[in-house]
């Protein structure tokens, strides 16, 4: 895996975060889940205002589309959700996406990325002057193939 993740611009961001690998995978599969280097800066100053976070992608339109960042456990994840990763920061940050969603992005890495802007919605970094964007890299058919045999976990196998 690239420790850049190229932009459509064609300039590139260092990735600063990955996911941690599933219990039981090899230390070299293939995160779902990447952090660029403006992403994990966001993250810890949130952190250091709001304490732990977690991030919800829906799907859905207009907020929705973006990823959602609160408190954790401030936001109710549903049985259906996918825990996309929880990034190697301290504490962890767990990044769920919906089901319908994942179905749809799961050929994809998830980057999470920040640039300038508004934040969305209700957003913990909403009145930071940045908002959290989600990137993606298509995992080649070996990625894939690795992936498969560990599959993400969803909401209803939380026991917390």
């Amino acid at each position: 895996m690239d420790d850049v993740c190229g932009l459509p611009s064609g300039g590139s961001v260092r990735i600063a975060a990955r996911a941690l690998p599933p219990e039981g995978a090899p230390a070299d599969l293939p995160p779902r889940l990447v952090a660029t280097e403006p992403a994990v800066e966001l993250i810890r100053e949130l952190v250091d205002r709001h304490g732990p976070v977690m991030f919800h992608q829906s799907g859905g339109c207009c907020d929705g589309s973006a990823p959602m960042c609160y408190p954790d456990g401030e936001l109710r994840v549903g049985q259906r959700d996918v825990l996309v990763g929880e990034l190697d920061l301290a504490p962890g940050v767990r990044v769920w996406i919906s089901g319908s969603q994942f179905e749809t992005w799961k050929h994809t890495q998830l980057v999470l990325d920040a640039i300038p802007g508004r934040g969305s919605g209700f957003s913990l970094e909403n009145p930071t002057g940045k908002r959290f964007l989600s990137r993606a890299r298509t995992f080649d058919t070996a990625e894939l193939a690795a992936l498969e045999e560990f599959p993400p976990r969803l909401g209803s196998e939380l026991q917390e």
